[in-house]
């Protein structure tokens, strides 16, 4: 075991105080300014859950999970690699990974065999759902239900049962920008505190930012991509652009940086116009095109000209005189 000696169910005078502060939170307007009370508040009011009760995560039948893996076969694929990397950093510290769907439904896991039987009676496994509605605010729910990254320090939890546990979770999106799943790592270990948890929490972002990436780039095979400059979000912000050099697509962080929607990019839009790189009048424009391709061609016969002539389809003469006019003689 790796540090669950104190990752038994809390006591019963423990969960006793933490229902009462739980009540006692949900009084006045704490909702208002803190996400984690108003997580609480839709756990009662939403979903009718008491934090006094015991309960584990609701779970899939085996067959209903056989369909939930297929349904997100593509996800499992593009984070499979990114999962074993995080857990080779994170798992000898008695932590335990979850990828979830965009349900909550846990696709994949990583934990220790040591930890296992703790992990497995706390519903951390795969086919149990990480909802708030299943089990109340927790890391993968509420990172759903707020679709953003959160953790959820030990008594953070709504149900008193769950208070031992500590968990950060970062969200994933699909190359449409859409919410698709969730990437959670969780600890019972009493000597984690919120300092290590925030470690944790940035180490899990980043996984899942790259989980999100290898999905943008999958859904746009054989295009050119582009980090968008001065983008806060660094290089989450991607569009994939064709050979025409139109945008066919960008990442959520893209779609905020540039102010982009489905509407923008199913009209068409040059990756000049929507990286603000100024646009030029047609002529020059088209003249700015011809430069680019015969610099390519003459770049790829490492400038012999008679082969870029054949190349193109022109002769020689009608090439000299185009690299003349463009300078590249």
């Amino acid at each position: 075991m790796h540090g669950f000696e104190d990752g038994r169910p809390a006591q019963a005078g423990q969960k006793t105080a933490h229902a009462d502060h739980v009540y006692a939170s949900l009084v006045g307007n704490a909702a208002a300014s803190s996400p984690v009370v108003a997580s609480w508040r839709r756990c009662m009011v939403l979903h009718h859950l008491a934090p006094e009760e015991t309960r584990l995560p609701e779970r899939l039948t085996d067959i209903q999970f056989h369909h939930a893996r297929q349904a997100s076969g593509h996800l499992i694929a593009e984070a499979t690699d990114e999962l074993d990397r995080l857990f080779s950093l994170v798992g000898r510290s008695g932590c335990c990974l979850l990828l979830t769907d965009r349900h909550g439904v846990a696709l994949e896991r990583r934990g220790s065999a040591g930890d296992d039987n703790a992990f497995h009676d706390l519903g951390l496994w795969t086919s149990t759902i990480w909802t708030e509605e299943s089990v109340g605010t927790n890391g993968i729910g509420t990172a759903l239900a707020d679709r953003r990254a959160v953790s959820i320090f030990r008594d953070q939890h709504f149900l008193s049962a769950n208070t031992r546990l500590s968990c950060t979770t970062a969200p994933i999106r699909d190359h449409l920008g859409e919410l698709a799943a969730a990437l959670d790592i969780s600890t019972c270990r009493e000597d984690v505190g919120e300092a290590v948890l925030s470690i944790l929490a940035q180490t899990v972002r980043d996984a899942a930012m790259r989980i999100e990436l290898n999905l943008f780039r999958a859904a746009f095979p054989g295009s050119r991509f582009v980090v968008v400059p001065g983008a806060g979000h660094g290089a989450a912000a991607l569009i994939a652009v064709d050979r025409n050099d139109m945008v066919i697509g960008a990442t959520k962080a893209a779609r905020l940086a540039l102010s982009l929607d489905d509407a923008a990019l199913r009209a068409g839009l040059p990756a000049a116009d929507a990286l603000n790189e100024g646009r030029e009048d047609a002529d020059r424009d088209l003249a700015a095109a011809e430069r680019a391709a015969l610099m390519r061609v003459l770049s790829r016969t490492s400038g012999n000209v008679s082969q870029a002539a054949r190349t193109l389809g022109i002769s020689r003469a009608t090439l000299h005189r185009k690299m003349k006019r463009f300078g590249l003689r």
